[in-house]
């Protein structure tokens, strides 16, 4: 799931010296103070929200219209300035926040994950993996293995740094590249899983949220983009690889480092991890068999009642329940067998956990679903969309290149706002309507965002787990400045965008399905 809100601790701490003293010049230094010049997005979305309402009656009065091309119909734009407009927002603001299309998936997954996540069966999870691989296969696999750990929140970017720096310097290796490949890997490569992870059910709700007011156009779900994002964890493990064994190891080599701050080898997991990671896997094990049985038969009650198909199915349509059991079980098992459930209570306190962890995303969603509304109660959004389509047309911007710019567009705001969640709500408004004007499926305008959402991350000053990288890389050489560290992973961010493009285009030139029942075109 994704939050950039920087809970922990360590990294406010660090962030508070860091940035007093960067000693950044040039560009480095200029989009630090832009990005912490930026408000909240909660004060973002409210001056959009202001001046939507402003634009809308201007609009109105100059008598501001599109033509909608596929039934004719004239959109005018909608005075919200308007005593209409007034009563409008004050009946249905309560309404707009509770019925807002991601606020219970979002929040039921959480609650499930924080399960896996607090018992410690995601932490345990990861390292016997990464522990268990043989040396020539490590560097994909600690890539491979940052992006997935999307899935419990920001565990990949707490949890992967550090066990890479061990691993490097049991390779003999200067454990300083093995933090930046570890940092790249689970933040370059946020979205981009394997698994069905928060950050699919987030931003898919939010595109559903604009698609149930277009005609003809189905709700986005949450396996909306997996099969493109299950190929871009494999590339993103083979090109991270690369540019590790290029780039970071040589440059780092030439950096001094305190092997006395590596900690002591890990590999050995305790008896009761052993204990609890095995009665996990029973617990998740039997948990697939009993869902492959509800799904795989031929009139399966979790299959299409009336196509027997799987595309549409309540199956794909719980999803969201099945992942919390997914992740709620194994959690349960893993924490009674180490100890870190002691009582049935303890569940509730993870959950809880959980939902204290979201309450800023809860607090920013109250204001994202206001614009939302606001946005299509005055019309602008399908003028916008109708005009912007009619402009893509006729300017040619309707293949790779406009793919391209629009990716970029993104990345270039990500640097200096990192909600995900929040640009996208920006975004979705105006590029899901406009590109479905020229048959794009909403998913696929989705899932662009996604690439260039992600791989900015890596080089932001103002990403919240960027100080912690800075307070790790400063236990083994305390005067490595911001300027150095973002020399290391600027790399990361400008070869892994050139190859998820190519890989796009490789997708949208052969038209291969983005994710289940989805593919490039309505």
């Amino acid at each position: 799931m994704e939050n950039k809100s920087g809970k922990n601790k360590e990294a406010s701490n660090i962030s508070q010296n860091s940035y007093e003293e960067t000693g950044s010049t040039g560009v480095i230094k200029w989009i630090e103070k832009l990005g912490n010049m930026l408000p909240h997005p909660f004060w973002i979305f409210v001056w959009i929200c202001i001046f939507i309402v402003v634009l809308s009656g201007i609009t109105s009065f100059l008598g501001v219209s599109a033509t909608d091309p596929s039934t004719g119909e004239v959109v005018e734009a909608q005075n919200l300035l308007s005593g209409e407009g007034l009563r409008r927002f004050v009946q249905e603001m309560v309404t707009n926040f509770a019925h807002f299309a991601p606020f219970g998936l979002v929040l039921v997954m959480i609650m499930g994950v924080s399960v896996a996540e607090q018992s410690g069966l995601l932490a345990a999870a990861m390292r016997k993996v990464v522990f268990a691989v043989p040396n020539k296969v490590v560097l994909p696999v600690i890539f491979i293995i940052g992006a997935c750990g999307n899935i419990g929140s920001d565990a990949g970017v707490v949890i992967v740094p550090p066990i890479a720096a061990l691993i490097f310097s049991q390779m003999r290796l200067n454990p300083i590249a093995g933090l930046i490949a570890g940092y790249a890997g689970a933040t370059a490569g946020f979205t981009a899983n394997f698994f069905i992870a928060g950050t699919d059910v987030l931003l898919a709700g939010i595109s559903s949220s604009i698609t149930e007011r277009m005609t003809g156009v189905a709700e986005v779900s949450a396996t909306a983009n997996w099969y493109f994002m299950i190929a871009s964890t494999v590339l993103l493990g083979a090109a991270g690889a690369f540019i590790v064994s290029k780039f970071t190891i040589p440059k780092c080599n030439k950096l001094s480092c305190d092997y006395s701050a590596v900690p002591k080898n890990e590999n050995v997991s305790t008896e009761e991890e052993r204990k609890g990671l095995h009665h996990a896997g029973i617990a998740l094990s039997v948990y697939i068999i009993i869902i492959g049985l509800l799904v795989i038969p031929s009139g399966a009650p979790l299959r299409d009642p009336e196509t027997g198909g799987l595309v549409p199915s309540p199956f794909l349509k719980g999803l969201i329940p099945i992942l919390f059991f997914f992740f709620a079980i194994p959690g349960y098992f893993f924490g009674k067998a180490t100890g870190t459930v002691k009582k049935s209570n303890d569940v509730l306190k993870f959950m809880e956990h959980g939902m204290k962890e979201m309450s800023g995303y809860i607090v920013l969603m109250l204001v994202v679903a206001q614009f939302i509304n606001l946005f299509n109660w005055s019309q602008l959004d399908s003028i916008l969309a109708i005009s912007g389509a009619e402009f893509l047309k006729t300017s040619g911007l309707t293949g790779p290149f406009m793919f391209t710019l629009f990716m970029m567009l993104v990345a270039g705001i990500n640097i200096f706002m990192g909600s995900g969640s929040a640009k996208w709500a920006i975004f979705a408004p105006i590029f899901i309507p406009m590109l479905a004007q020229i048959d794009y499926n909403p998913a696929f305008v989705q899932l662009m965002y996604r690439v260039g959402d992600s791989i900015t991350n890596c080089i932001s000053p103002i990403y919240p787990y960027f100080p912690l990288l800075l307070g790790w890389i400063h236990k083994y050489n305390k005067n490595m400045g911001i300027g150095t560290v973002i020399s290391l992973l600027l790399p990361y961010a400008l070869i892994l965008f050139v190859m998820w493009v190519l890989l796009l285009f490789v997708w949208f030139y052969l038209e291969l399905p983005i994710g289940v029942g989805e593919g490039i075109f309505l």
